[in-house]
């Protein structure tokens, strides 16, 4: 009677309940929430700033692309 007692102590305690599965389901969807909203985050600031610097850059080119100033017809060069 008490290997039988204690085997069906042995059994009851490799079974899972419900309330844990769900409780170990809940902590994982709540880990993957946050990292899914810290990517989002992390996306939304490179969006951004990809954009400032474009914008920037392209405030850049527009002034690099001036008119063109020969400058070898100063003294220092030799034009015969």
């Amino acid at each position: 009677m008490s290997q039988v007692l204690f085997l069906t102590e042995f059994l009851s305690f490799l079974l899972i309940e419900q309330s844990s599965i769900v409780l170990a389901l809940s902590i994982s969807v709540l880990f993957f929430l946050i990292l899914l909203i810290l990517g989002w985050r992390k996306s939304y600031k490179l969006k951004k700033e990809s954009h400032e610097l474009s914008e920037n850059f392209t405030i850049d080119s527009e002034q690099d692309n001036k008119d063109y100033k020969d400058f070898t017809d100063g003294h220092m060069y030799d034009n015969h």
